[in-house]
């Protein structure tokens, strides 16, 4: 592609740009960032983020600085942010100010602005080897984009991260990519906390579309509130009808609203469906939508508004074509396309009917040889040229069909490869804009086919294009909503498909569906022996520390849970069975999508299904599903076990990347606490063989002269008791004998460890974690280190307080402390997690305090709840380090996994920390 051909593009910006080739620019490793000194109109660096403004990066390596960085909270340009940030600029005489030739800061080199004159003139558009390339990032984006508009079209959103770099990239954008992350020049520096979502809006965070917002748009769309009529005209549309059904049964069920809705359809059947005549074939895909409707709504789709649309459907399927009305055999009479096809298919199957084989058969023609299905009913031998709208329908068609596995797969494959970077996906083939109907399609057929970390991209994207006024335009940056782009989105945003919507409520059902764990098999400790466990779930479950009986506060904060922490409380509770009731209540909060005063549910703490997933988080809660006979695959609406078998890493991230530590661990777990919950929890959901790559990474991390294992991943060569224990209970529950020998090297080398108090050296002292997982750890051979087990739980008793809880460690600060407490409480018990168990039969939640100091808990349906969520100052957000008591304060570059990866993991920061607190 020629200069001129760039300088239309760049300057328009309204198509795509001209991509140079060249090779990258590379950088030391030790790049240094700098906050650029602004002018006047430039914002401080800190007042941008994840809700507020946009940062933008200059790297000026090329020219022997460093990568600058700027902000501002009310970019209204990619133009502006660049200028308003705190760089000046110069265009070119040929293109104007719109093409950037020129960058300068006052943080580098007194201003000056680069390329220098000597280098480039800036008269004509500069050579293709040589120019400033543009690169995007959204929030929770890991990786740089190369910006499809150019920086006077392009408007950035709040939490967007934008760079500039010199140099040329290939056709693809695949080189020339910056040699910096976004994280880390967002502001706050580093790897942001996975567990903050960043939010697009007030109240609703990216990733979670407003289905509530489009509900209100979908109902504002109604004529009379019964039907959707076209601009000047006074005619029904029954299409957009149907459409504005569906998305009002998914957005909230049985209503008045939608009743009255169904109703319209019903009295309109004659004249949508049978308008050549009553006794004349249907209109197929007028019929197919009827009967869906009636289907989801608990109609009767054979006799809706007088007509039994099932019959006419399939006594209305070709018998062979091409003929009138019919491409080939098995079409049904009168179609066209391919979603009519699938809609009419997916109407039997729905209404209780088998279809025609033939019909089933004619859907599978449609493939096209990369996976992808046309969106014509082509007939045999013509040109297939397939698009991702109409591929998932048809995927999800075909599953719910079945007998069409390696088909489905074939188009899963595709939709997997058809998404953009951004997450969304185009209308057809080769375009690179997103469109919101295509996107919301795949995202239905992705997570019902179990690709949930690309159905949760997508949704992501769509929650971005979400108008102010709830509805959804069709293709990206739409300005209009439309009903056509809004109901689709609205069912990808409620997590269901036209497969399995329904109004009807479900039957409750007893939940576990995974196999039934042994029991423990270690002799449980005498009483009197150790901690007044009574008392400890007294405290653990006092209001003051279990706020509103169903979560944990993070440290510092009023209303924000800690998940992390709020899980060991329910292992220790499981453990005891003290207080069953109080269990249930935190299991009942967790598993329904419970949302703390910061509207954020458990899984913006597992990240499940993300790019930003994390390992032991994903397994911390699996396992706490697993331990109360909870279903894993369905735990707060989402599948741990798919998300951890998704989360197993093939192969070490490439630096500057961080989310994989090496082949065979999960994303993100950066320590051996983490590895081992998402060992323990695949194991006890019977994944032992998706789970053999995690087993054997952590096996081989064990010291092989010692039989420790090391807090970190990758290992650092430090030996930790509570590390060491927490990798023994998980390679115990492995089934064989094939790790027996390194359990065994391992509890000896716990026993070693013990003090003459009956404590176990940890970082914060003479640790009450340490010597609580110990006790865990020995007591899976009880009988070989009963008296090291009866001394540990003797030391335990005596660091217990009056109220019940456990202080941090036997040196420091005196007072019990709810972290310390839980795996004091649980760890005393001696029971393994990988056998721990707990039935909830019998029990029941506890009331909702009504106390007005507490925190305000948002559950689903409710309006309460506060506001968007923001990134956490450092690793925070996660909550403690639970394994030490201590603040986890240092490893920038892996601080965010290591807040999140689940049960108390030893960072390599230990050794900076000063105080309690905080999660793995």
């Amino acid at each position: 592609m020629g200069t001129a051909q760039l300088h239309d593009r760049r300057t328009a910006g309204k198509r795509l740009l001209s991509l140079f080739s060249a090779a990258a620019v590379t950088f030391a490793a030790s790049v240094a960032f700098v906050t650029g000194a602004a002018p006047a109109a430039a914002d401080p660096i800190e007042q941008c983020t994840s809700t507020v403004g946009a940062i933008v990066a200059v790297d000026f390596g090329p020219f022997g600085g460093g990568v600058v960085r700027g902000c501002d909270t009310t970019p209204t340009t990619g133009f502006e942010l660049l200028r308003d940030g705190g760089f000046t600029t110069q265009g070119t005489q040929h293109d104007g100010p719109g093409f950037i030739c020129r960058i300068g800061n006052g943080a580098f080199n007194s201003g000056k602005q680069y390329p220098t004159p000597a280098k480039e003139a800036c008269v004509l558009t500069p050579q293709v080897t040589a120019y400033w390339s543009y690169w995007i990032a959204s929030p929770g984006q890991a990786s740089w984009s190369y910006s499809p508009l150019g920086a006077m079209a392009r408007k950035p959103q709040a939490g967007d991260v934008e760079a500039w770099v010199y140099g040329g990239t290939d056709v693809g954008g695949t080189t020339g990519r910056p040699a910096f992350t976004p994280d880390d020049v967002r502001a706050k520096g580093g790897t942001p906390d996975p567990s903050e979502t960043p939010t697009d809006g007030p109240s609703v965070p990216v990733g979670k579309i407003d289905v509530p917002a489009a509900a209100r748009w979908v109902t504002q769309q109604l004529h009379e509130g019964s039907h959707v009529v076209d601009e000047g005209s006074e005619t029904p549309n029954y299409f957009l009808t149907t459409e504005a059904a569906y998305a009002l049964a998914a957005a909230g069920g049985k209503s008045p609203t939608l009743d009255k809705v169904v109703a319209r359809l019903a009295a309109g059947t004659g004249e949508y469906a049978y308008a050549a005549g009553p006794k004349e074939a249907p209109d197929a895909t007028a019929a197919a939508r009827l009967a869906l409707v009636a289907a989801i709504t608990e109609g009767d789709p054979r006799d809706f508004g007088g007509h039994d649309l099932l019959g006419d459907l399939k006594k209305n399927v070709c018998r062979s074509g091409p003929a009138p009305g019919c491409t080939a055999k098995g079409d049904f009479a009168g179609v066209s396309y391919g979603d009519g096809q699938a809609l009419a298919v997916l109407a039997l199957l729905r209404g209780g009917v088998v279809p025609p084989a033939d019909t089933v058969t004619r859907l599978t023609q449609l493939v096209c040889e990369d996976g992808s299905v046309t969106s014509i009913l082509i007939g045999p031998g013509e040109n297939c040229d397939g698009d991702p709208m109409t591929t998932g329908l048809v995927a999800l068609v075909l599953d719910e069909a079945g007998g069409h596995d390696a088909t489905v797969a074939k188009s899963v494959a595709y939709l997997k490869k058809a998404q953009l970077r951004s997450g969304a996906f185009a209308a057809f083939n080769g375009s690179t804009v997103g469109s919101v109907p295509a996107t919301a399609w795949a995202a239905q057929a992705l997570r019902a086919l179990g690709q949930v970390r690309a159905a949760d991209t997508a949704i992501w994207w769509l929650s971005r294009e979400q108008l102010a006024e709830g509805g959804f335009g069709s293709d990206e940056g739409a300005e209009e909503g439309g009903l056509y782009a809004t109901a689709p989105a609205v069912l990808a945003g409620s997590n269901t498909d036209l497969v399995t919507l329904t109004t009807k409520v479900p039957e409750p059902t007893k939940p576990p569906t995974t196999p039934p764990t042994t029991p423990p098999t270690t002799t449980p400790p005498p009483p009197g022996d150790g901690p007044d466990l009574k008392k400890g779930v007294a405290y653990l479950t006092s209001p003051a520390n279990l706020r509103q009986g169903r979560f944990y506060l993070a440290d510092g904060s009023t209303t924000r849970a800690d998940f992390g922490l709020t899980i060991d409380g329910a292992f220790a509770l499981a453990a005891t069975g003290h207080d069953n009731d109080a269990l249930r209540t935190v299991v009942d909060f967790l598993d329904r999508g419970g949302k703390d005063g910061e509207a954020r549910t458990v899984h913006d703490w597992t990240n499940v299904g993300s790019a930003q997933a994390v390992g032991g988080s994903m397994g911390k809660a699996a396992l706490l599903a697993q331990a109360v006979e909870r279903d894993p695959r369905d735990f707060g609406g989402k599948d741990l076990i798919a998300g951890l078998a998704d989360a197993v890493c093939t192969a070490k991230s490439p630096l500057p990347e961080r989310s994989c530590a090496d082949k065979g661990a999960y994303t993100y777990a950066m320590s051996v606490f983490g590895q081992s919950l998402g060992v323990i929890a695949q194991v006890r959901a019977g994944e032992t063989k998706a789970a053999e790559a995690p087993i054997g990474y952590l096996a081989g991390l064990q010291h092989p002269s010692s039989g420790a294992w090391p807090s970190l991943i990758p290992p650092t060569g430090d030996a930790d008791v509570d590390s060491t224990a927490m990798a023994a209970m998980a390679l115990d529950v492995v089934p064989g004998d094939a790790h027996a020998a390194a359990v065994d090297k391992a509890l000896a080398w716990i026993a070693s460890k013990q003090l003459k108090d009956g404590g176990f050296p940890g970082a914060s002292g003479t640790s009450v974690n340490s010597a609580a997982l110990a006790v865990q750890g020995l007591s899976l051979d009880a009988e070989k280190y009963g008296k090291q087990i009866g001394k540990a739980r003797k030391f335990l008793a005596s660091q217990q307080n009056a109220d019940g809880g456990f202080n941090v460690a036997k040196e420091g600060q005196r007072g019990s402390n709810v972290r310390a407490s839980t795996q004091a409480v649980g760890g005393a018990t001696g029971i393994s997690f990988g056998v721990l168990t707990r039935s909830l039969d019998g029990t029941t939640p506890n009331p909702l305090p009504s106390s007005s100091t507490a925190p305000v808990t948002v559950t689903p349906g409710d309006s309460a709840g506060g506001g968007g969520i923001v990134n956490a100052n450092g690793p925070g957000g996660g909550g403690s380090l639970a394994s030490t008591g201590s603040q986890a304060l240092g490893l920038a570059g892996a601080a965010a996994a290591l807040v999140l990866a689940g049960w108390g993991a030893v960072v390599a920061a230990r050794h900076r920390r000063t105080a309690v607190g905080g999660d793995l």
